[in-house]
């Protein structure tokens, strides 16, 4: 349980990252098969399905409710060292996704795929350096409807391997806002600020659950997907895990670099690869 609850806070973690893809991170820990199935057949197998999705959840929890106070200072402070970090972490996961293709040749329907993913998510972390306009958070019928469908596009994407979820956010202009409502959420109940909470509650309870209705609907799709193109689907993977540590490059703000910055990122990205590679296991 504990190991699944330390996946989770790297699936948590990644997911505040733009350019950092939670499902990549999934496919990296060893997860993701068995979490969409999970999801999948929630109602069928309730009880391995939550004891295995219940640890999982809470160390995304713990991720995002407590470290996203530490990753923005890190990425602020030694941007070039934690997103070799990061990078180490995905391309860990890339020993996992190979082993699912190796030894079944290469054939056109695969490359293609592998190209179409790989250029996605490059595509994207180009387009997205810059946040749309600031979001209406105020509350109210339309605020709490746009907070809903921003929070099923950003759960469908965060569930999608090789795709940011953050990032989704960003190009939307709802990242700061949202990051800084949890962070105004836990501080408020922290203090038993009952308007605080109150406020936090109209941003995060409609943008919950448009997250949630957006993981079921995708998870389901994903299924599919994997059950009647499997060959195709791993070759995409492997497209975006190949690609998201361009997608970090491009998205980091990475300041000055010096011998010592990049001999720091070299260790942190061997730490971050073990890791993948440990929680793979």
């Amino acid at each position: 349980m504990i190991k699944n609850v330390l996946k989770g806070m790297v699936v948590g973690v990644a997911n505040i990252i733009p350019g950092v893809s939670g499902g990549t991170m999934m496919v990296s820990m060893g997860i993701y098969d068995k979490l969409i199935h999970c999801l999948t057949h929630l109602f069928k197998e309730f009880k391995e399905s939550m004891k295995f999705l219940i640890p999982i959840f809470v160390g995304v929890g713990i991720a995002l409710v407590g470290l996203s106070f530490i990753i923005q200072p890190a990425f602020e402070h030694f941007p070039l060292q934690t997103s070799c970090l990061f990078i180490g972490l995905i391309v860990g996961g890339l020993p996992a996704a190979w082993k699912k293709v190796k030894g079944k040749g290469i054939k056109i329907s695969y490359i293609i795929p592998f190209l179409v993913f790989f250029v996605l998510v490059v595509g994207l972390a180009l387009i997205g350096e810059k946040e749309g306009n600031a979001a209406d958070l105020t509350f109210g019928l339309w605020s709490c409807i746009k907070l809903f469908v921003v929070g099923i596009i950003a759960s469908a994407t965060m569930v999608i391997p090789g795709v940011s979820g953050s990032m989704m956010l960003l190009l939307l202009g709802y990242y700061n806002p949202i990051v800084s409502a949890i962070k105004n959420f836990v501080t408020a109940l922290a203090s038993f600020d009952m308007q605080g909470i109150l406020q936090g509650c109209g941003v995060l309870v409609p943008a919950g659950l448009g997250i949630v209705v957006g993981i079921f609907a995708i998870a389901k799709l994903i299924e599919v997907v994997f059950e009647k193109f499997p060959m195709q689907a791993y070759w995409a993977i492997i497209g975006l895990i190949v690609a998201s540590p361009f997608a970090v490059l491009l998205m980091a703000q990475l300041g000055t670099i010096t011998a010592v910055s990049v001999a720091v990122s070299v260790v942190t990205f061997a730490i971050g690869f073990v890791i993948a590679m440990k929680l793979g296991d």
